[in-house]
């Protein structure tokens, strides 16, 4: 028998691990783990896991109605898998293990280990790319080593992917009679502690779900979404990185169907279309940089030398800024968003990432576990990378002077005070005029009922160029 080991790969289509195990008449079964402790050491938030044990459910029916049982282990940690992985495919007779490669440190040691012990009993293991466009460590510079920029990656990436080209797996056909799924919402060891379970309904689950939001998309937005991206309180961009860090569609469906849409496959900005095709080579960027620089995944910068940089723990101050209480309107509205809804336009995500950073000075670590406990979206990849991007630590060719103003960044985006007020409920009554600087007509007003700024942007702004200055003394 083969064994199919689903993780963040929850979906029939485009699945090489599910589309090589079902290659000839062997009998397939698949498998998710269920890790409670890990997930909660790897701070993923309770609306993702919901997000992903609802797909899971999804995915088991679907399995069932093609002849394949979709087997469920509850396993606390990674160093546990290796043996109750080992005894499952001792109890089923399996022979071959597929699953689509991960990326991250822990997950990779964790597969090695799974290897080692699946080998003393005669069982192969195949590790498929299954996570990006193009295997991680194909794009490399002329001596081998990875872009430490993105532009030159994005070129050297769309020039392989031009020569190499990629194959769209389809979902597999029927092998036998459909198998009965007790929903998991009947089996109390897959939810004992994790707390509430039921979806949120702003995310619904499925792979026609993932697709029709992309097609939606590409209908509808793709063409302005150079123009229209940062504005958040538009809906100019696909929202699809729950259903792209869940694996409920992947990067290749996402390029193949952008490719159909245009009948190209744009290369440049002045294509339309490419703007977007390069947020997917960014996803891909990070997630390359994840697997040839393991440090990454172990809280340690990209840039080394700052690690020495003098970053602040203050708890009030991180509190403040993680509750939506900064004084600064884009800032608190974003937050208050993301703790609400689990996910947050990218545009605000740069803006209060530079603000904890730049302007609070506290490290960028703290943002990083607070991104990934809330985020529906949370990836180690996209996620290490955008904080270490905007904290001046990270793979980026801008000097680390580029401070962003929150006020003005305000002003740009949300040029009405249509977000802010949507989430700053003090301001919902605040003309336009003022709602980026609010505190003048709220102290004519009498109102006190929307907190001061925090700290003087000008200030913190010198201060934290002084940082990273001082790096090079």
């Amino acid at each position: 028998m083969k064994l199919v080991w689903f993780r963040h790969d929850l979906r029939l289509a485009d699945n090489p691990a599910l589309r090589h195990a079902c290659a000839g008449d062997e009998p397939v079964a698949a498998l998710f783990i269920i890790s409670p402790t890990q997930w909660r050491q790897h701070k993923m938030a309770p609306i993702r896991q919901r997000f992903m044990l609802a797909q899971v459910d999804v995915l088991g029916r679907e399995l069932a109605a093609l002849g394949i049982p979709l087997h469920l282990l509850r396993v606390e940690t990674f160093a546990e898998v290796p043996v109750a992985l080992a005894d499952l495919c001792r109890e089923l007779g399996v022979t071959q293990l597929y699953a689509n490669q991960a990326i991250e440190i822990d997950e990779q040691r964790r597969d090695h280990a799974v290897s080692a012990a699946l080998a003393e009993q005669a069982v192969s293991c195949h590790w498929l790319n299954g996570c990006c466009v193009l295997p991680p460590g194909r794009v490399l510079t002329g001596s081998g080593e990875m872009f430490k920029v993105f532009t030159p990656f994005s070129r050297a990436w769309l020039k392989a992917l031009d020569e190499e080209g990629f194959v769209i797996h389809r979902a597999p056909a029927s092998r036998g009679e459909s198998l009965p799924w007790q929903p998991l919402a009947e089996r109390d060891f897959v939810y004992a502690a994790l707390g509430e379970v039921t979806a949120d309904p702003r995310w619904p689950v499925g792979e026609a779900e993932a697709r029709r939001r992309l097609n939606d998309f590409l209908e509808q937005a793709v063409l302005d979404y150079g123009e229209i991206r940062d504005f958040p309180a538009i809906a100019g961009t696909s929202v699809l990185s729950p259903y792209l860090a869940a694996g409920i569609i992947s990067p290749r469906q996402c390029v193949a169907a952008l490719q159909q849409r245009l009948g190209y496959r744009p290369q440049s900005k002045a294509q339309p279309g490419f703007v977007w095709l390069n947020e997917l080579v960014w996803r891909e960027f990070y997630r390359h940089l994840l697997v040839l620089i393991p440090t990454l995944s172990m809280n340690r910068p990209f840039k080394p030398e700052t690690a020495a940089l003098p970053w602040s723990w203050d708890p009030d101050a991180f509190a403040a800024w993680c509750e939506g209480r900064t004084g600064y309107p884009i800032v608190d509205a974003a937050m208050r968003c993301l703790n609400t809804t689990g996910w947050m336009h990218n545009r605000l995500r740069m803006i209060v990432a530079s603000f904890l950073t730049k302007d609070l000075h506290i490290h960028w670590r703290l943002g990083e576990d607070y991104f990934m406990s809330r985020l529906i979206d949370g990836d180690l990849a996209a996620n290490n990378g955008g904080w270490q991007w905007a904290a001046g630590t990270g793979a980026d060719a801008a000097p680390y002077f580029r401070v962003f103003n929150p006020t003005t960044q305000g002003q740009r985006f949300d040029p009405q005070g249509e977000f802010i007020r949507t989430w700053v409920t003090e301001l919902a009554d605040i003309p336009a005029a003022y709602v980026h600087q609010p505190h003048d007509w709220l102290r004519l007003k009498g109102r006190q009922d929307y907190p001061a700024p925090m700290v003087d942007h000008a200030g913190a702004r010198v201060r934290a160029i002084e940082m990273f200055r001082s790096l090079e003394k």
